[in-house]
C-alpha cells in the first residue's frame, strides 16, 4: 500500500488507517474474536497504522490493540490519545484534562495497557480550555525526550492552537473529522495551518459514522446502545435529508463502478497525500471493502461532479450534540 506522509519529522504510514474505536464501544454489539482478525487482516493488507485511545472502552480498547500487535510490532504503527476522560459511574459523563502531570500518568497508563515501550503517534484527544496548550504540549515533549512516544499529535484543534502548540514540539498529525459530509477543516482555518506547518491531517469518520456506505436507511438499523442514536445528523428531519445526500453518492458510485463507501473513501484519499483517513471497522469484510478504495482514483471531471453533487456544509445537524460540539476547539 501507498505510504503517506504525516509531518516533515520522518513519520509515515500507510494511506488508509484502521480506526479500532467500535471494536470494544459506541457502535453497538463487538466480538474480540473478529477484532483480533480484523487487526491482523489490516496488517496482511498493508494497513500498518491503527488508532485507538485511552477513553475507548474506556482503556479496553488499548488493551485489545496491545495484545493483538504485540507480537508483531515492528510491522505498526501506533497512534493513541489522552485527555478526554471518563466517568466510571457515568457512562455518558465526559470530561477533558491537559494538565502536564495528567499528561505524564495517562501515557505511563496507556503503555502499561497496551503492553509497550513506547507509542508512535499520541494526541491530546481534546483541548483543554483551562490548561494553556503551551504546558500541555510541553508535557507530551517530555515523552518524547524520555523516548515514550516517537512524534506528537493533536485532535479537534483549532488554527490557533494549533500554531501555539507547534511553537512548542513539531506537531506531526491533526486528527479531525472530515469527509465527505464534514468538510469543516476546509473552512475553519485547520486545513490550511497544517499545510503552512507541514502537519498532515488523520481524517476520522471519512463514512459519515457508516451513513456514507448507503447501508443505514432508518434509525431502527442502529443497536439500542448505539452512540448514533444521539447524534444530531441521524435524527429526525436531519435523518430524511442525509439519507436523499446518501441516495446521491450511490448514484455517484454506481456509474463508477464502486461501492458508495469506496467512493466516498477514494474522494478523501484524493483531497491530497498529507490526508490520511482511517475508516473504522470491527469486521473483516467491512475492511477489505474499504481497503479497495484506494485503487478507486478520479480524473477532473469526476472529482467536479462529485463536488457539486455533494457540496461543503450540506448535510444536515451538527456532528455532535451540543455538549459535545462545545468540547471542540475551533
Amino acid at each position: 500500500m501507498e505510504q503517506r506522509p504525516l509531518g516533515t519529522q520522518g513519520l509515515k504510514v500507510s494511506a488508509q488507517g484502521l480506526g479500532c474505536m467500535g471494536m470494544s464501544e459506541f457502535y453497538g454489539a463487538f466480538d474480540d474474536a473478529e477484532s483480533i482478525a480484523t487487526l491482523h487482516r489490516a496488517l496482511e493488507l498493508g494497513v500498518n497504522f491503527l488508532d485507538t485511545s485511552d477513553a475507548y472502552g474506556p482503556h479496553t480498547n488499548e488493551v485489545l490493540v496491545g495484545k493483538t500487535i504485540r507480537d508483531r510490532r515492528d510491522s505498526v504503527v501506533l497512534a493513541t490519545k489522552f485527555g478526554l476522560t471518563r466517568d466510571p459511574n457515568n457512562a455518558q459523563a465526559r470530561g477533558v484534562n491537559g494538565r502536564p502531570e495528567y499528561v505524564r500518568e495517562a501515557c505511563d497508563a496507556s503503555l502499561k495497557r497496551l503492553g509497550l515501550d513506547h507509542i508512535d503517534l499520541y494526541y491530546q484527544h481534546r483541548v483543554d480550555l483551562d490548561v494553556p496548550i503551551e504546558e500541555t504540549v510541553g508535557a507530551m515533549a517530555e515523552l518524547v525526550k524520555a523516548g515514550k512516544v516517537r512524534y506528537l499529535g493533536l485532535s479537534e484543534a483549532g488554527a490557533k492552537t494549533i500554531e501555539r502548540a507547534h511553537a512548542v514540539h513539531p506537531i506531526s498529525a491533526l486528527q479531525v473529522e472530515y469527509s465527505l459530509w464534514t468538510r469543516d477543516p476546509e473552512n475553519n482555518g485547520m486545513l490550511d495551518t497544517c499545510r503552512r506547518l507541514g502537519i498532515g491531517l488523520v481524517a476520522y469518520s471519512p463514512l459519515g459514522r457508516g451513513f456514507l456506505t448507503g447501508q443505514i436507511t432508518t434509525p431502527d438499523d442502529f443497536d439500542a446502545d448505539d452512540y448514533r442514536r444521539n447524534s444530531p445528523r441521524f435524527q429526525g428531519e436531519n435523518f430524511t435529508r442525509n439519507l436523499e445526500l446518501v441516495g446521491k453518492v450511490k448514484a455517484l458510485a454506481e456509474r463508477k463502478g464502486c461501492t458508495p463507501g469506496q467512493l466516498a473513501l477514494a474522494w478523501v484519499l484524493a483531497q491530497g497525500k498529507d490526508i490520511v483517513p482511517i475508516p473504522g471497522t470491527k469486521r473483516r469484510k467491512y475492511l477489505e471493502e474499504n481497503v479497495a478504495a484506494c485503487n478507486v482514483h478520479f480524473s477532473d471531471e469526476e472529482l467536479r461532479d462529485i463536488e457539486a453533487t455533494f457540496p461543503a456544509d450540506v448535510a444536515a445537524g451538527t456532528r455532535y450534540p451540543e455538549a459535545m460540539m462545545r468540547r471542540v476547539n475551533v
